[in-house]
């Protein structure tokens, strides 16, 4: 977090790493995860000396949207991303599937 940030961002910042975490999500990823949400909101509240044109004129902010865009190429979700939910969801023969058929079992 940058220096002179209000305790409401530092609480921010600390629930959306904690967030990212317990996901699964690397320590050093969930940091920057929650560094650049805290600094876009920071940004679109006036808080921040400079910020960039996508950070001001979103129209949902980073809390409405929810993820709403992650694993959202063109692609989807890699095989792996499949592979681990399906894991989470005790699929059987999920170790022998292929993208599609991960898909396909996961209702995607």
């Amino acid at each position: 977090m940058p220096s002179g940030s209000s305790p409401k961002r530092e609480r921010q910042y600390e629930h959306i790493k904690e967030g990212a975490e317990k996901r699964g999500t690397s320590e050093k990823r969930a940091k920057e995860i929650a560094a650049r949400t805290v600094n876009k909101e920071r940004a679109r509240s006036g808080e921040s000396k400079s910020a960039s044109k996508t950070s001001t004129q979103d129209p949902k902010s980073s809390s409405q949207r929810g993820g709403q865009r992650s694993h959202s190429g063109s692609e989807g979700p890699t095989k792996d991303q499949l592979y681990a939910e399906a894991k989470k969801k005790n699929i059987d023969g999920r170790s022998s599937m292929n993208k599609q058929e991960l898909r396909k079992a996961l209702g995607r």
